[in-house]
């Protein structure tokens, strides 16, 4: 036994990726197929075996209760691409150095987030109200059906939650519900968290109420940078199919608004198979026609939990890996092969600015089938060439995961920052760059990427190209569920019981929001019956 398994260590010690900031071991990543997994049984969530393997070229899951029988499901709808990649993981990251849960040793029983977790922060989900002005079947919070609302004091409480974990407080906040834009004091909230220091804030919306241009100018002005909005088509039948009504001249109002107030908007399809996957490049076409407000496509495969009619799961279950090859043949922009990487493909950038900086960044090691996405430039003409396409990203980046290995002082910054750039630039091929995105050019781009500094600014009009992001977050729900995937989560929900939890945690498997919101909203009302 290596005192890392008894013992937090120092900085200095057990410095790898086998073991969190709090000292606990962490299982690697178990890869190829056939694989064991440790799943749960959608009927009783005890934590049971399961096996994940090749059928007719798909990725399935089976697993067996001992009490509920045989459960099987598809994964990935392309074993190739699955297999692939796997190819991009660059190591574990280390969790935080004060979880709240210091002595946990069952997952997910256990979470709230405990000493087992291996991933920081990358986007903090809070809930502020339970209420909503629509009621969607796809709902996985299943909104409208308790009197869940923190006030703004519990919601400050549950943000400076965020800002306290070590060692990378939480950047990014998002507020959700629910309907996050009808909390009576939404203004306040989103004030509060520039004021904390958050230099990420966007609501997930329907954006009914952010579709009038005074209300959109107020949550600008208090601080809201993106509108992660509801859009899971261009017209209104596939929007009376999944929310219930004809939505999509107030979405496109949505997009005017954010215009006039200076928001950027991210669509956010919930996509079913046979209901709307067909319009994925409608909804790219649509966000290349207001490029200076759309600055990427965030998909999700809809998840059978809250009210979904869980037989229909097989027929409308929609993987990433039919995202990847329906975005290439419905645009002709990506090759499903060649284009796309996980999230945690970014490990190695993070590993050499922590190197560099000497204190650890937000580390964004998600599990590798978490997350996947491509980076697109867009010229003038509405042109758009992915970026691996003349960037060689995977080679670049087991460089940088090297270089990053070797840099372990401050001393060091300069020396590592001067070779990381040779590095891009001995993986960036001008020739097949699309026509006047020099390596200058490329480069400015990138360090403008979060601020849309060169891409969006009437400054830099000689600036020739925008990015866009594609990418799909694959949620699990109780069928496909992966403990390997919930200790690497990287979207953690901030609670109002003091504790973070993991988004497929929180929503699936155990389901804590359940219990969390009861659990509120009955210590709510004993403090309202005692103020009586």
């Amino acid at each position: 036994m290596t005192a890392c398994e008894v013992a937090p260590p120092k900085e200095s010690e057990c410095s790898d990726d086998r073991y969190t900031f709090s000292g606990t071991y962490t299982p690697p990543i178990t890869t190829g197929l056939p694989k064991r997994i440790d799943s749960i049984c959608p009927e009783c969530l005890k934590v049971i075996p399961a096996i994940e393997y090749i059928e007719d070229g798909k990725v399935m899951i089976k697993k067996e209760c001992p009490s509920h029988g045989i459960f099987k499901d598809l994964v990935f709808s392309d074993a190739k691409l699955f297999l692939q990649m796997e190819e991009w993981h660059f190591g574990d990251g280390r969790g935080f150095s004060n979880p709240h849960i210091t002595g946990a040793t069952k997952c997910p029983s256990q979470c709230g987030i405990c000493n087992m977790h291996t991933t920081s922060t990358s986007l903090a989900n809070i809930d502020i109200t339970g209420n909503c002005n629509l009621s969607c079947s796809v709902c996985f919070a299943d909104s409208n059906t308790n009197p869940y609302q923190p006030d703004y004091e519990d919601v400050v409480k549950m943000m400076q939650n965020l800002r306290n974990m070590r060692p990378a407080p939480a950047d990014a906040v998002q507020f959700m519900g629910g309907e996050p834009t009808i909390h009576p004091r939404f203004l306040d909230i989103v004030r509060a968290a520039k004021d904390m220091g958050f230099s990420h804030i966007q609501t997930a919306s329907n954006g009914i109420k952010l579709a009038d241009p005074d209300f959109a100018m107020k949550a600008r002005e208090a601080g809201l940078q993106y509108i992660y909005l509801q859009m899971d088509g261009v017209d209104d039948e596939v929007f009376k199919k999944i929310r219930g009504r004809a939505l999509l001249k107030t979405k496109l109002q949505v997009i005017e608004s954010a215009r006039k107030a200076g928001l950027r908007i991210i669509f956010v399809p919930t996509v079913i198979k046979g209901i709307n996957d067909h319009q994925l490049g409608p909804l790219i076409k649509l966000a290349f026609e207001n490029l200076d407000v759309l600055t990427g496509i965030a998909v999700q495969p809809v998840v059978f939990t809250g009210r979904f009619a869980e037989a229909e799961r097989l027929s409308k279950r929609f993987t990433l890996a039919d995202m990847i090859h329906e975005v290439g043949k419905q645009t002709g922009i990506t090759k499903a092969y060649e284009d796309w990487f996980p999230l945690s493909a970014i490990t190695p950038f993070v590993k050499l600015g922590s190197a560099m900086s000497g204190h650890a960044l937000t580390n964004h090691t998600c599990h590798h089938h978490c997350v996947m996405g491509t980076l697109l430039f867009v010229d003038k003409n509405k042109n758009a060439t992915p970026g691996t396409q003349f960037l060689n990203l995977h080679g670049l980046l087991k460089e940088i995961n090297e270089l990053a290995k070797t840099t372990k002082k401050r001393w060091f910054k300069y020396f590592s920052g001067v070779k990381a750039l040779g590095l891009v630039r001995k993986y960036f091929n001008s020739q097949k760059a699309p026509a006047g995105l020099t390596f200058h050019k490329f480069l400015k781009t990138l360090d403008g990427y979060s601020d849309k500094k060169y891409s969006w600014s009437p400054d830099h009009k000689g600036h020739t190209y925008k990015t866009f992001f594609i990418l799909g977050m694959h949620f699990m729900d109780n069928y496909n569920y992966n403990l390997e995937r919930v200790r690497r989560c990287a979207i953690h929900y901030s609670a109002p019981d003091g504790k973070l939890y993991p988004f497929c945690a929180y929503n699936a498997g155990y389901t804590f929001r359940n219990k969390v919101e009861k659990a509120f909203v009955m210590k709510d009302r004993k403090a309202a019956d005692n103020e009586i």
